[in-house]
């Protein structure tokens, strides 16, 4: 099965590409060949976050819309917190994309996080890759920007689009490092509102040289993203910056954390949390559980 749904793909058929993400999200029987099977690619991800409401899902359609523009093929992917019923996206696909889902150079899948610790969707690593060997041009990951998922977007992006509005002023001054250190650039979206350019220039100091240390230029632009401005402007520093990141160090650090998780998550395999409780339960009734000597009994 998986064969013929590789030889599908190449041949680019969207109905194949939808059957194998389903495929390797349940993990039924032949995934592992298909992934171990895809053609090298080289496809760049751009990964677009930030708090809720900051209007990432107006900027990546205003991107798409001018990456469609040049004639690229793009695939977009929308992680979405679960619902802790069924574990389907939340959000479902995004209403602001809607002019997209039948144009044929675009691809909108949402994923849930299905409770992954981190905040993306477990197997996203995979699912970007089979987009790669689609032949897409471009392939946008945008995430909710709760909990982890902004830290852990810079471990499967190739460019980290950071995106705030001017309302978020206050919070940029104690907003935590990791955040400051995965972006690639920095969008202070809904610039017509007041003190946006409060926020571009406190932006600008703390990525200067003497208050960070991680500095490396990293562009602040501003945005309307629902009257399209500054979004060319935008798309231009994004290319600029998948240019330079283009085989440097950052790609074979992106290669080692992506392969970290893999293979983390192949170790974690048959570990049923269910099962564990039920074995800790057991033990603890007995007296003297310890946890550690509990882990290294396993």
């Amino acid at each position: 099965m998986w064969q013929e749904l590789l030889l599908q793909m190449q041949q680019g058929d969207i109905k194949a590409l939808a059957r194998s993400i389903s495929l390797i999200e349940n993990e039924k029987p032949g995934y592992e060949n298909l992934l171990q099977s895809l053609p090298p690619a080289s496809a760049k991800i751009i990964g677009i976050t930030g708090p809720p409401g900051a209007g990432k899902s107006t900027l990546t359609d205003s991107l798409i819309a001018l990456l469609v523009n040049e004639g690229k093929k793009v695939a977009v992917l929308c992680v979405d917190p679960s619902s802790p019923f069924n574990l389907g996206a939340v959000l479902g696909d995004r209403i602001r994309m809607s002019d997209w889902y039948t144009h044929p150079n675009v691809f909108i899948r949402s994923l849930a996080t299905r409770g992954s610790m981190g905040g993306l969707h477990p197997k996203i690593i995979e699912i970007t890759d089979l987009l790669k060997a689609f032949g897409f041009d471009h392939i946008l990951v945008e995430t909710v920007g709760v909990g982890q998922s902004e830290i852990e977007i810079a471990g499967l992006a190739d460019v980290t689009v950071v995106v705030v509005v001017p309302e978020a002023g206050d919070e940029i001054q104690t907003m935590k490092a990791g955040l400051m250190e995965i972006a690639d650039v920095f969008v202070v979206n809904k610039a017509d509102r007041p003190d946006a350019d409060i926020l571009v220039k406190n932006l600008r100091l703390m990525m200067a040289p003497t208050f960070n240390k991680h500095y490396q230029e990293v562009p602040v632009i501003k945005t309307i993203a629902s009257q399209k401005k500054g979004i060319k402007e935008l798309l231009d520093i994004i290319l600029h910056q998948l240019q330079k990141a283009h085989l440097n160090e950052k790609t074979f650090w992106l290669l080692a954390e992506r392969a970290y998780f893999l293979i983390g998550q192949k170790r974690m395999k048959g570990i049923d949390k269910a099962a564990l409780k039920k074995e800790i339960e057991a033990i603890y009734q007995k007296g003297n559980f310890n946890l550690y000597k509990f882990i290294a009994e396993k």
